[in-house]
C-alpha cells in the first residue's frame, strides 16, 4: 500500500484529521516566508497528539545550525526534511548534530535534475522528488506552489534509493501520478488546503482515500 505524508500541518484539528484518515508522516513546516511556518514551541504541542499513530517530519530551508538544534530538542521529530539549497555535506551534519535522519528534496523540471538525487543517496534517509518552480513565477516558494513535473522523469531513474513523490499532488491526480512513477510514498501540501496554509480536512480525507486505493 502506497505511504502518506501530509505536509503543512498546523492545527490540532486537520492534525488530528490526517492521523484518523491513516496519514503515515506528518509534516511541520519552520521557514518563515511560507503560510504554513510555525515555530518549535507549536510544533511540539501539537506533536504530542501523534502517540505513535504516525512519523514526524520537521521540513527546514537552508537552515542554521541553531535552529536545528532547536527543533531537534522541541520537537524531536523522526525526521528532518532539507528543502532548500542544502549540499550533500549540510545533509550529512544536520544527521551528525541532530542523530536524525535526513530526508532531501531534489526540485525537479528536466532530466538532468532528477539525476542529481544520486549525489544525495549515501547521505539521505530518503529522496523526496518535488517541483522545480519556474523563474517567473512570482512569490515561489522552495516548496508547496501547487506545481506538478512530468512524472515519466522518474521512469527508470529513481531506482536504487528510496523516494517519495511531491509536487503538485492533489485528490484528483494522485492516483495517476502513482501508476506513472510507480511511487510507494507520495506527500501533499497546497493540494488539500482550501487556501494558502488553510489545510481542509475533507480534501485530506479524499487525497489519503485516493492515494492508498491506487497503491
Amino acid at each position: 500500500m502506497v505511504a502518506v505524508k501530509i505536509c503543512g500541518l498546523s492545527t490540532a484539528e486537520t492534525l488530528e484529521a490526517a492521523l484518523n484518515y491513516g496519514a503515515d508522516l506528518v509534516g511541520f513546516v519552520f521557514y518563515p516566508k511560507s503560510p504554513r511556518n510555525v515555530l518549535p514551541r507549536q510544533a511540539r504541542t501539537l506533536a504530542a497528539r501523534i502517540e505513535g499513530r504516525a512519523r514526524s517530519v520537521a521540513l527546514v530551508v537552508d537552515a542554521d545550525d541553531r535552529l536545528i538544534g532547536e527543533i531537534a530538542e522541541q520537537l524531536k521529530p523522526d525526521l528532518f526534511q532539507a528543502h532548500g539549497n542544502e549540499t550533500p555535506e549540510r545533509v550529512a551534519k544536520i544527521k551528525s548534530l541532530t542523530g536524525i535522519p535526513v530526508i532531501k528534496a531534489i526540485k525537479v523540471a528536466t532530466a538532468e535534475d532528477v539525476s542529481q538525487a544520486v549525489a544525495f543517496q549515501d547521505m539521505a534517509a530518503m529522496i523526496l522528488f518535488d517541483a522545480k518552480a519556474p523563474e517567473t513565477l512570482a512569490g515561489a516558494l522552495p516548496g508547496g506552489n501547487g506545481l506538478s513535473f512530468d512524472w515519466t522523469l522518474l521512469g527508470g531513474k529513481s531506482n536504487g534509493f528510496p523516494w517519495m513523490l511531491s509536487g503538485g499532488l492533489t485528490p484528483d491526480n494522485v492516483a495517476a501520478a502513482i501508476r506513472v512513477t510507480g511511487a510507494q510514498l507520495v506527500d501533499v501540501s497546497s493540494g488539500v488546503e482550501s487556501a494558502p496554509g488553510v489545510k481542509d480536512i475533507f480534501r485530506i480525507r479524499n487525497f489519503i482515500e485516493a492515494a492508498k486505493a491506487a497503491g
